[in-house]
């Protein structure tokens, strides 16, 4: 019979409430584009990654990390799921119906890499990055080592590494920030989901944006007649260096010019006429209650600034005192 341990149960509660403060959705979350969900169903493709502008309080810190709208991304599989194993197939169908066709493989907080049904996503910002020119058979190689990933855990047995989401994003250097993402002693686990496609896609060769060094590379030695034949001039070599997946986030696959962003109508039409466009030009209503209002906009005095900042630095003074003692009570 397992000893009761009081410290093991202290640090699981604070495990599990930590995830679930961060995974906490924000009351200020807007929608600026309505989505058409048979619209995206219809022009999203195997392969495709979905980015998502998430409404969790990780989400925000992440958004700030990476300086980007972007906190999460999903790998569209589609109905990939349903084929070559029918008890799988019969369990996903009775789990998302229709939707099961639709699907994505995706890695979130505390879930792990999961299956989630494409319109989880309806009433988020969200943008489609397509790969360019990747060939079918790897895209099943893809998809495959996506999917074998499902059912791994996050771990997040160091709490030291869970809790540094609470601090103050903003005193975190610019040049530490990309670290800053990833669990590091927790044997290279990523907190965000890119890590998980960015492997996936580094399992078949292709990039996200990796460091490319140009080089004027010399024409190849040809035959006189494809000599005269070529009507551009050589192109400069390339050298890729291969990045580290553990680093890569939801904006490099909107940085990286070998994905391209599919924009799809919300309205569902082939194409948006905007001389159809029927404009409400009325002014939008204070959103402000009665009460405020009418009170008169103070701002901010410069010794409110300064003991914001003095708090900040003490907050962090302590956190590195008790860094010590957190980090071997996260491994007991």
């Amino acid at each position: 019979m397992a000893r009761w341990n009081p410290i093991r149960r202290l640090r699981r509660w604070v495990i599990a409430e930590s995830t679930r403060l961060l995974t906490k959705p924000l009351a200020s979350y807007v929608q600026r584009v309505p989505n058409n969900v048979d619209k995206l169903k219809r022009t999203l493709r195997k392969g495709d990654v979905l980015l998502v502008e998430g409404d969790q309080r990780i989400s925000q810190v992440i958004r700030y990390l990476t300086q980007s709208c972007w906190s999460h991304c999903a790998l569209y599989v589609g109905d990939e799921l349903l084929k070559g194993d029918p008890q799988r197939a019969a369990r996903l169908r009775q789990r998302f119906g229709d939707e099961a066709q639709y699907l994505l493989v995706e890695a979130d907080l505390p879930e792990g890499v999961c299956v989630s049904p494409l319109t989880k996503y309806q009433r988020f910002n969200i943008r489609i990055c397509r790969p360019q020119g990747l060939h079918r058979d790897d895209v099943d190689t893809l998809l495959g080592h996506a999917i074998a990933h499902l059912g791994r855990r996050y771990n997040v047995r160091h709490i030291v590494e869970l809790l540094r989401f609470f601090f103050p994003v903003s005193i975190v250097p610019q040049r530490w920030r990309r670290a800053a993402l990833t669990f590091g002693s927790s044997g290279g686990r990523a907190v965000i989901c890119s890590s998980m496609i960015a492997e996936a896609f580094t399992s078949v060769g292709y990039p996200i944006l990796p460091e490319v060094t140009l080089t004027d590379g010399s024409a190849p030695v040809a035959p006189w007649w494809k000599r005269r034949l070529a009507r551009n001039a050589p192109r400069p070599q390339a050298k890729f260096r291969r990045h580290n997946t553990a680093l890569v986030t939801p904006r490099d696959f909107d940085l990286s010019p070998y994905f391209e962003v599919v924009k799809f109508n919300h309205l569902g039409d082939p194409r948006l006429n905007y001389r159809d466009i029927i404009w409400d030009d009325q002014p939008e209503a204070p959103r402000l209650v009665a009460a405020s209002a009418s009170a008169p906009l103070v701002p901010r005095r410069p010794a409110a600034v300064a003991a914001r900042t003095r708090v900040r630095l003490v907050f962090v003074l302590a956190w590195s005192a008790l860094a010590g003692s957190l980090r071997r009570f996260a491994n007991y």
